[in-house]
């Protein structure tokens, strides 16, 4: 199964993660991006950068962020997980064996 999660999108990669994560009993949030004109974006008040998923789970907080292989940060998303200090987690699809791991 991990060779077949190595090459996913980052979006395909951030919806095996969330079915994951629901199957295992963490409630889960994930703001999308919405059309605004000629382009994206993600409506919410604040610092830019919030990490792409929140999960929680028995008094336990993650804030994660999926990048694909190559994938970079944009501003502020290193700052967020800097900010999150243990809760905080940047996931790429290589890391498919520990997110397993630790959502269980």
């Amino acid at each position: 199964m991990a060779a077949k999660v190595r090459g996913l999108s980052e979006d395909d990669f951030q919806s095996r993660v969330i079915g994951y994560a629901k199957l295992r009993g963490w409630r889960v949030v994930h703001i999308r991006p919405a059309r605004q004109g000629v382009r994206w974006v993600t409506p919410y008040e604040g610092d830019p950068g919030l990490p792409d998923l929140i999960l929680a789970r028995g008094g336990r907080i993650l804030l994660a962020e999926f990048k694909s292989a190559n994938g970079r940060f944009r501003p502020g998303q290193q700052e967020w997980l800097a900010a999150a200090g243990e809760h905080g987690r940047l996931w790429r699809p290589v890391d498919w064996a520990t997110i397993m791991d630790e959502l269980k």
